[in-house]
């Protein structure tokens, strides 16, 4: 039965016997405590109660008699004072009795015997006395001491035996009390061992199905985890343990197989890798390459056509001289587009120097790079107290300068450009939004203008290569952040964007910028050619 029994069922049996138990106990305790109040309460609400009455009934009587024998000496009206108290005090006490021996048959006899007696004496001696004319002595053939002394002690016998009864009912109910308290700590006693007892069973019953089993299944997963994953996982104790040693056992025999299979794809990976590496070494010598090997003929293209234009000008028409003009502009356009290019594709993998950067230097050394073109545009530049950032100080001077630009090449034509850069904190990220009053960017192109080459505009209107705000973005992701456009933001564009107020994981190593013993120079590898605003790296929306 043990192996077909789960945990559970084995707990809703203990648990059901434990509290069937206790109900057991608890009926005890019932039981117990309603004998013991029955009892407490017959002693301090009839006996002790009905002592008390008694001995005010006899205190009654004998001012009743004390009253009566002084106006019999006397013929003192006052010594009747106490045998008219003595006859409320007795009606009272009379009626509190009844009460409270209610059901007693025998103290209920008393009760009616020492009533009569009173009557008696009453009726033959004291009120007699009580109605002779005051002013002299009673005669004693009225008083008659004799008779009166003799029905009197009859009262006090019948007093006696009353208050002895009482007594002896008193006696009976204290000696209850004293047996109740007893069987009081005999039952707890008994409850206390009984729990003790189902403690104990509880505890090597979970020792024994429960705990012992799950330790060794623990001990051998440990072993498992450790690296011998040929250990076996034993199925021992209740059913839903052992279903769960087979499924542990199922999902090693599982990854021993997956384990000893991927060794070969571990080592094929390997072998890729180094390809990878491999390939990514060319790829950046090629880049390199590109990027300045293809310039020398494009340098020399554009010099010799113009040379060609100055010493050849009076032999050529105004076709030939426009023809001219279009090949230099190609050859320049077309160097432009590879530098831009090649520090598009640097962003994240050469320039990675982590460090403090204060972005209210960087704004301002930008301010100063592009100083030339936002003093002919008459732009005012403003922003927020910028903080300081955790990141590459060329790369954020990158973004700073192609936004700046972008808003100063983009501005409108009824007024001169106000840039503005505000900043806020929010929790782990500061919040950046750059807003100029230029002509602004539609909603429909708030993500086209972060791609690579998207241009809204001819390059007649607006001269650039389509590679700025890509440029931001990259830069932007790069150190953890998110950018976009602000769409519900009118009279201009809103450019917004987040970094993170702490440091982000610095990337790993990239390949080194080097190749054939060449370096590449600083300002090739940032894309941040001194040129005016329209000049390259100056994109935007219509790029």
């Amino acid at each position: 039965m043990e192996g077909r029994w789960t945990t559970s069922r084995w707990l809703t049996v203990g648990v059901s016997g434990a509290l069937l138990v206790l109900l057991v106990l608890s009926a005890l305790v019932a039981g117990f405590f309603r004998h013991s109040g029955t009892v407490t309460d017959q002693l301090v609400d009839h006996s002790s109660p009905a002592l008390t009455e008694a001995a005010l009934l006899e205190a009654a009587l004998i001012n009743q008699e004390t009253g009566t024998r002084g106006y019999a000496l006397s013929g003192q009206v006052q010594f009747l004072q106490p045998y008219t108290q003595g006859l409320t005090q007795q009606k009272d006490a009379v009626a509190e009795l009844r009460d409270l021996v209610a059901g007693d048959r025998t103290a209920s006899a008393d009760l009616d015997l020492v009533v009569a007696r009173a009557a008696r004496w009453r009726t033959d001696v004291a009120e007699p006395i009580a109605a002779s004319p005051p002013g002299r002595p009673v005669p004693a053939s009225l008083s008659q001491p004799g008779k009166g002394k003799a029905e009197f002690d009859a009262l006090r016998a019948a007093l006696l035996t009353q208050q002895h009864h009482l007594e002896q009912r008193s006696d009976a109910a204290r000696a209850d009390l004293k047996h109740t308290r007893h069987m009081r700590n005999w039952i707890f006693s008994a409850i206390a061992l009984v729990i003790l007892a189902l403690a104990v069973l509880v505890f090597f019953a979970l020792r024994r199905g429960v705990n012992r089993p799950l330790e060794r299944l623990a001990r051998q997963a440990r072993a498992v985890a450790d690296g011998d994953f040929e250990h076996p996982i034993d199925s021992v104790g209740p059913a839903d343990l052992r279903a769960l040693a087979r499924d542990v056992e199922a999902m090693r025999g599982r990854l021993a197989r997956e384990l000893s299979s991927s060794k070969e794809a571990r080592e094929a990976i390997g072998a890729h890798a180094i390809d990878l590496a491999r390939s990514n070494a060319e790829l950046e010598q090629f880049a390199y390459v590109a990027s300045h090997d293809l310039q020398e003929p494009l340098r020399k293209v554009a010099s010799f056509c113009q040379l060609l234009q100055r010493r050849y000008a009076d032999q050529l028409d105004e076709r030939a001289g426009q023809y001219i003009d279009y090949a230099v502009d190609g050859a320049n356009r077309m160097q432009t587009l590879i530098n831009d290019l090649l520090a598009f594709s640097r962003v994240g993998r050469v320039h990675n120097d982590y460090a403090l950067v204060d972005l209210n230097e960087v704004w301002g050394a930008t301010e100063a790079a592009l100083s030339v073109g936002i003093a002919e545009t008459g732009a005012v530049l403003t922003h927020d107290r910028l903080p300081t950032v955790t990141g590459d100080k060329t790369q954020l001077g990158m973004l700073l300068q192609n936004l700046i630009s972008n808003a100063v090449k983009f501005r409108s034509d009824e007024r001169a450009p106000r840039i503005h850069l505000a900043c806020e904190r929010d929790g782990d990220l500061w919040h950046f939004a750059f807003t100029d009053n230029g002509i602004g960017i539609e909603a429909e192109f708030a993500e086209r203008v972060f791609v690579i080459f998207q241009r809204l505009h001819t390059r007649e209107t607006y001269p650039g290569n389509g590679i700025g705000l890509a440029m931001c973005k990259k830069v932007v992701e790069f150190h953890g952040g998110t950018i976009g456009v602000d769409p519900g933001h009118t009279g201009g564009a809103r450019i917004v964007f987040t970094l993170p107020a702490d440091p982000p994981q610095v990337p790993g190593p990239t390949a080194a910028a080097e190749s054939d013993g060449r370096h590449v120079p600083e300002s090739d590898a940032a894309g941040q050619a001194p040129a005016s605003p329209g000049g390259s790296g100056q994109a935007g929306p219509a790029l």
